[in-house]
């Protein structure tokens, strides 16, 4: 496996692993297309979708995706937004919303990565999903100490 350097020449290392050089701009764009393809169908979280983007902003809405996933992922600096506060508004957005994203994310990438490119989306997705399900239950005044992470393994169809 070849290893990615960043612009300035180092080692790109995303929560300890070291990231492929086949993950790239192109493999990024094809994991948010295919993601929010699968999101938009959803029974239980197109709905939310659809009510908060109009479909003239989701070509924005999947570059601003891109921009994110390639900051987080290749360290570039395209991202300057904040991914909380449009969550935090929400009403009624829980652990079922969380659940479901994470497995179409997952799909996603395992049908459209490498194994080892699919896993470093899949490990970050679940850091993030953990971090915001903890930042929108404190937002509410919800006790945070009770949750916990979703392990990958918990990661399945109903």
């Amino acid at each position: 496996m070849q290893i990615a350097e960043s612009r300035t020449g180092k080692t790109i290392v995303i929560d300890g692993v070291a990231l492929p050089d086949m993950l790239d701009e192109a493999m990024i764009r094809a994991v948010v297309h295919g993601f929010y393809d699968a999101i938009r169908k959803d029974d239980l979280i197109g709905p939310i979708f659809a009510a908060h983007i109009p479909d003239a902003d989701w070509p924005r809405h999947l570059d601003k995706m891109s921009d994110f996933w390639s900051a987080t992922l290749l360290r570039t600096d395209r991202y300057d937004g904040r991914p909380l506060p449009p969550h935090l508004s929400l009403d009624g957005l829980g652990e079922a919303h969380f659940r479901r994203w994470l497995l179409l994310f997952r799909q996603a990438v395992r049908r459209l990565c490498p194994p080892e490119v699919a896993q470093l989306f899949v490990n970050r997705a679940l850091r993030i999903a953990h971090s915001f399900r903890l930042a929108i239950a404190f937002h509410h005044g919800e006790d945070t100490i009770s949750i916990a992470p979703i392990s990958e393994e918990e990661i399945r169809v109903d």
